[in-house]
């Protein structure tokens, strides 16, 4: 049986950036991930995804900010248990819980954090006849490598951040971009769409608002895409690749049957103080909760891992007073296999 003071489902950048906020307090953490790598989506689903609203990373690839987060917790050593899904979860006489895989691997810990980002999850895919057959053949509902675009001829559906993005980041790499929304309205972020209407401006996007895809054609492989346009009828785009990005699916999986209060397939928790859920001991953090008010932002993960793990600290440390000092103060035990140096004082006590 594996034993840790915290232990956090899921490997992505919450999870990762809880073992450093952990580690600060000098608690020992395992994270659990079905992927067999650590990252999560970002090194799953789109590890070359350019991401804007990192504090002090004007961008930064999504494997690159993984890479960094691994960097950051080394000096605290964390486990991992990859490839594996957390299955069941029981409360034992001793106020820990019995964490199981669905490998058996067993995990005991007196808090558990769930970081599990949009749980598992699936494309959402366009209501395309044939779409299905296209698949791998010039279809692609992730971009997993921009390079396979370079020089080529593409066609990026939808209205979200994603879309968006990638269709900024292609402009420099394809030969031709064109992106297809159904409104003229976007739901990304007004920079993104600022820039979108840049780069159509300029020509390097063609850009097609108030119409959808509705035909694919192609033998072995996509040569042209159906467009369907409210005002102009029926359009045709030749093209190499069509890509929809409608967003994901996502299920909680085992979790949502660990009687934890779920709304809109999200862990309800406490805001007001620690993102506990409604089973003491039990948190979630990131993408995986929800409260009035949340913003589902990497960075909104980063810090409500902080705040879970004053929390933590004090639930599995209850007699003690934990005095917090910046990192500028008191250094972080393990760099280069020695401490930063640093004035000792107290900045502020949270406890």
């Amino acid at each position: 049986m594996i034993k840790t003071d915290i232990l956090i489902i899921g490997a992505g950048p919450t999870g990762l950036f809880t073992v450093f906020e952990a580690g600060l307090l000098k608690l020992k953490t395992h994270l659990i991930d079905a992927l067999p790598q650590p990252g999560g989506q970002c090194s799953e689903i789109y590890p070359k995804k350019p991401i804007y609203d990192i504090p002090g990373f004007p961008e930064i690839l999504a494997g690159q900010l993984v890479d960094n987060l691994m960097e950051q917790i080394k000096p605290f050593n964390p486990g991992f248990t990859l490839g594996e899904r957390a299955e069941t979860i029981e409360k034992l006489e001793d106020d820990t819980f019995l964490v199981t895989t669905n490998k058996g691997t067993q995990h005991n810990a007196p808090v558990v954090a769930i970081a599990g980002g949009l749980g598992s999850f699936e494309p959402r895919k366009p209501p395309i006849p044939n779409i299905i057959d296209f698949e791998d053949k010039g279809v692609a509902y992730i971009i997993r490598d921009p390079e396979v675009y370079r020089d080529k001829r593409v066609v990026i559906a939808g209205g979200g951040d994603s879309a968006l993005d990638w269709t900024i980041f292609l402009a420099d790499v394809a030969s031709e971009v064109t992106l297809v929304h159904r409104r003229n309205e976007f739901r990304g972020a007004l920079d993104s769409v600022e820039r979108v209407a840049e780069l159509t401006k300029l020509g390097k996007v063609n850009l097609i608002t108030e119409a959808e895809v509705k035909e694919l054609k192609g033998d072995d492989h996509v040569t042209a895409v159906g467009i369907k346009h409210k005002t102009q009828g029926d359009i045709q785009v030749d093209t190499d690749y069509f890509i929809p990005l409608f967003g994901l699916s996502p299920k909680l999986g085992p979790i949502g049957n660990w009687g934890l209060e779920i709304e809109k397939n999200a862990i309800k928790v406490d805001n007001s103080y620690d993102y506990q859920t409604n089973i003491p001991g039990i948190y979630a953090i990131g993408d995986v909760n929800t409260y009035k008010g949340k913003l589902k932002l990497i960075l909104s993960g980063f810090h409500e891992a902080a705040i879970m793990c004053q929390s933590a600290y004090q639930r599995i440390h209850p007699d003690k007073k934990y005095v917090m000092k910046y990192t500028t103060v008191g250094g972080v035990e393990g760099f280069d296999g020695t401490k930063k140096e640093a004035k000792k004082e107290v900045v502020k006590a949270i406890v």
